[in-house]
């Protein structure tokens, strides 16, 4: 026969198994999402324009603010030649 703290100590550790399953299973949901953030980033293309500017920028060895502005520029000249 069991006594009354017996079964209060049991019934405490099945919710407690139940609280720590439950709160486990929440935790994973935000992981699950990241590679769909992933996935459309790189779902993007970027234009030809873009690519041929960034190779000409990666041959002069340009960084930083001085291959922004001219990425800028050769991509604004490749589009209006179009």
């Amino acid at each position: 026969m069991m006594t009354i703290s017996s079964r209060a100590a049991a019934a405490a550790f099945a919710s407690l198994l139940l609280v720590s399953s439950a709160y486990a299973q929440s935790t994973t949901a935000p992981a699950a999402s990241e590679p769909a953030a992933k996935t459309e980033k790189a779902a993007k293309a970027h234009s030809p324009e873009s690519l041929d500017c960034s190779k000409q920028a990666d041959e002069k060895g340009l960084h930083g603010k001085e291959r922004k502005k001219f990425r800028s520029a050769c991509i604004k000249e490749a589009k209006a030649k179009k």
